[in-house]
């Protein structure tokens, strides 16, 4: 029976394609908003158990093919890219059959002290952060081909977007995308050409099979009906747990004996080298398993027949597949090493198969037509960026194995893994013995790889760094108030009409940081409205700014040294400044310094504060979280920098990504309204080569000329003026702060990546959620539509004042975590215009 009956016939959903389409794939459910049908692949190794050979044989011909398109001298150049984590071991696989090249794939775990080479978002996933984290930095940047593969490719998204990055970083003439299956709808046939010559390099497909999925009319909401109604039943129904002998051992480790200076995998490349080291030694490792192995008995239903699972753990998934495919040759001496499969272990009457856990949440249906029957649900224990949550073994409850040799990395191996709830628990109660493998996490030699100027100045090196720039040569804020970590580009002309800056960004052409746009000057009407908000708002924003600045002093350190993220934490950094002033005595230092998605924070600035201050007091401030991407960047820049702590405090966070904030509400804050005028005057920051040095700041302009609309010191004005009325409140929101749980829940990221599916962007960073990132996009960007939240009040009348001026509609919508979304379309193209003249979306 075919595993994807019974979503078809329950859906009306069906393949068409290659012959033997349907033994490649089967299908199960999910919820998703966008697609609730999922592709779930026999070879792969992931979701399903399968025969390690089979599994390493579909990357390998695939190699093979890729090697057979490039030749030999291409393939000696070639640099091949898997995705974590679904691909990791189908990309190394592939570089198996290219032979010649070296293997790198994306990761989701942060490594400290290693430097980030690049990254890039999946919208479409569950987890989406990809980093890049070579230990050599030349990885990247030769100019032979880059082979990138994944396990299906239907839109094309993630891989156009990353080849877009990394073209931006890495220009190349020729990419090759790999995967099992080229799952593309006739509509996204067309776009690999167009992306090919909109970046002026060749763009070939390999896959070893292709076809589309039909879809009837109405599948989403069926899909989620059924998701919603199977999920009310225990998806591991009908599976009897095996019950171990009083005082039977949960499980039996064994000492791999794993080559020393062989990676684990390919989360900092992997090289032709490592792989012949790796293949000398698998013999050895798989007889110490055998050995493991050797008291396990036959199941009672399968013939007299030992079957074995070895189970990898999330990215780890080569070096399991490869000791798998070793166990299944080690039973039957002298088997070739391409020998066919069924002919292995015959002597032994021994099954070996092989997958891995997952972080991906799939309906369990226990149906021969479906491809998940069962599943196993257990912590996370490998310490993950984005925090503790669940994880899934599919298909191994129920299935008869008689013995399970989990295989981890010494990152995973920690106390969660052995919790009467972890994965080795789970795993003992439904088989008969657990044999657990730890592969050493490799971490390269020589940590910091990255560029002198990321590195923390030594002593034996003077620092050349420049004094923090103060007002009212810089800024039109008092001198005290804030110190700018910044050098002054006020005479350079760095501003592009919105529409140009937008159609370079997308394209790929400009970073965001490499140019400004143009300052928006407020009409009467919005200047009004801005007066309004803020003699609404001030006790409320006064409220926020002491609840934060006394957790701070309360939690993190009695003498903090704030330093803001400019230019929207400014203001909230000075205000916390005079806070501490006001109630507590404190003549708090204050500094900005700039952080850009995707570049960075300014390791300069970093490297002055670490010379004038103690890292452990500083604490980053920003005005609010809306997806929370820089919070990401923070953590992410700081790992190259030991002593400071990444958490950041925020005045709002309706995003749910940080533990020190004011609010957790999506309110105005007034000094979103505007951009400098409400900022000192300062633009925001520009990163470009060209300007900025390996001794400079990053950059910023004083817009010196519009000091008659300077409302900045009104703002701070108006908002301390209340500080006093709201001191009894501020004690009680810290009491009950300091006693709550505020683990970040990443509430606004989940947001997000539902908006950006349902409405067909694929893009996160074009939805821009909370009132303040709402307002930025109106003032500063090409906006396509403004989501609001059914029954705004007055909170939203500047930003329906500013999408009415724009010629931006506004959809009222329910169910929204914040306040307003703004949506960024990802197709901008100047020059298109409406019926109505206005620009609009290609």
């Amino acid at each position: 029976m075919w595993s994807g009956s019974w979503v078809a016939e329950r859906l009306g959903v069906s393949l068409v394609g290659d012959e033997g389409l349907q033994e490649l794939l089967g299908l199960a459910l999910r919820r998703n908003p966008k697609r609730a049908h999922l592709l779930v692949s026999n070879v792969l190794g992931k979701h399903v158990p399968q025969q390690p050979l089979v599994v390493w044989r579909a990357g390998h011909d695939l190699g093979l093919r890729v090697r057979d398109l490039l030749g030999a001298d291409e393939c000696r150049r070639a640099v091949v890219l898997g995705y974590a984590e679904t691909a990791t071991g189908l990309g190394h696989s592939v570089a198996d059959g290219i032979g010649l090249a070296p293997y790198l794939h994306s990761t989701r775990r942060p490594v400290e002290g290693v430097a980030t080479a690049g990254g890039f978002e999946e919208s479409h996933s569950h987890a989406t952060s990809h980093l890049l984290l070579p230990e050599d930095p030349d990885l990247l940047g030769g100019p032979g081909p880059l082979v990138l593969v994944d396990d299906e490719f239907s839109t094309g998204n993630t891989v156009l977007n990353t080849i877009r990055d990394l073209h931006a970083r890495y220009p190349r003439e020729r990419y090759v995308v790999v995967a099992l299956v080229d799952m593309r709808s006739a509509a996204d046939m067309g776009r690999l050409d167009a992306f090919a010559e909109e970046i002026g390099a060749r763009v070939d497909l390999v896959a070893m099979a292709s076809g589309t999925v039909r879809l009837p009319d109405g599948v989403l909401e069926k899909g989620q009906a059924l998701v919603a109604a199977h999920q009310q039943a225990p998806p591991d129904a009908g599976v009897t747990p095996v019950t171990a002998g009083a005082g039977a051992p949960r499980h039996t480790r064994v000492d791999l004996e794993w080559p020393a200076g062989v990676p684990d995998g390919g989360r900092h490349g992997f090289t032709p080298e490592h792989r012949t080291a790796l293949e000398a030694a698998l013999p050895g490792m798989a007889a110490r398993i055998s050995d493991a192995l050797r008291s396990v008995p036959a199941g009672r239903d399968t013939g007299g027949t030992r079957r074995v699972l070895v189970l990898g753990n999330e990215e780890l998934m080569y070096a399991p597949l490869r000791l798998a495919a070793a166990l299944q040759q080690n039973t039957h001496a002298g088997t070739a090493h391409d020998a066919p499969a069924e002919t292995v272990c015959a002597q032994a009457r021994t099954e070996v198969y092989y997958s891995t856990t997952t972080r991906s949440p799939v309906l369990a249906v226990d149906d021969p037509g479906y491809a998940i029957r069962t599943r196993l649900v257990f912590p996370a224990h490998d310490d993950p960026a984005d925090g503790p949550g669940e994880r899934y073994a599919y298909n191994v409850a129920g299935a008869g194995f008689d013995a399970v040799v989990a295989v981890v990395d010494s990152t995973a191996d920690t106390d969660r893994l052995h919790a009467p709830d972890g994965l080795l628990a789970q795993l003992a109660a439904h088989t008969g013995h657990v044999v657990l493998a730890v592969v050493p996490s490799y971490v390269p030699a020589l940590p910091g790889h990255a560029p002198d100027h990321h590195a923390p100045e030594g002593p034996e090196r003077p620092s050349m760094l420049p004094q923090p720039l103060r007002g009212p040569d810089f800024s039109s804020y008092a001198p005290e108030e804030v110190g700018w970590l910044l050098q002054d580009l006020s005479e350079v002309e760095l501003e592009a009409p919105t529409e140009e800056r937008e159609e370079a960004i997308q394209s790929g052409g400009a970073h965001y940081a490499e140019s400004l746009p143009v300052e928006y000057q407020p009409d009467e009407q919005y200047q009004q409205l801005f007066e309004a908000a803020l003699t609404a708002s001030a006790a409320r924003i006064a409220r926020a700014v002491g609840t934060v600045t006394d957790t701070v002093l309360a939690e993190r350190t009695p003498r903090p040294v704030l330093v803001s993220l400019a230019r929207a934490g400014t203001p909230v950094g000075v205000l916390m400044r005079r806070w501490a002033q006001h109630r507590h005595g404190l003549d708090l230092p204050h500094y900005a310094v700039s952080i850009v998605r995707g570049r960075g924070i300014d390791a300069n600035a970093l490297r002055w504060l670490a010379e004038n201050h103690d890292p452990a007091d500083v604490v980053f401030v920003d005005g609010w979280t809306g997806k929370g991407a820089i919070t990401r960047e923070l953590a992410e820049a700081l790992r190259d920098f030991p002593g400071f702590d990444p958490e950041i405090a925020v005045l709002a966070d309706p995003g749910g990504c940080v533990r020190t904030y004011g609010t957790r509400e999506d309110f105005l804050i007034p000094s979103a309204c505007l951009n400098s005028t409400v900022s000192g005057l300062i633009s925001r920051t520009v990163l470009r080569a060209d300007l900025v040095g390996p001794d400079d700041f990053h950059g910023a302009k004083f817009y010196r000329e519009l000091a008659g609309s300077d409302v900045s010191g009104h703002f701070l004005d108006t908002v301390a003026a209340r500080f006093d009325e709201v001191m009894p409140a501020v004690d009680a929101d810290v009491k009950e702060l300091l006693s709550a749980d505020r683990t970040p829940t990443w509430e606004g990221w989940g947001a997000v990546e539902r908006i950006s599916e349902e409405y067909g962007i694929h893009d996160v960073n074009l939805v821009k959620p909370g009132v303040g990132e709402t307002t930025r996009v109106l003032l500063r960007r090409v906006p396509w539509k403004i989501l609001a939240g059914r029954g705004a009040g007055a909170d939203l009348d500047h930003v329906r004042l500013l999408a009415e001026q724009r010629g931006v509609p506004v959809e009222e919508v329910d169910e929204l975590p914040y306040s307003c979304v703004g949506l960024i379309h990802p197709k901008y193209t100047r020059g298109a215009t409406g019926a109505d003249g206005r620009a609009v979306a290609k």
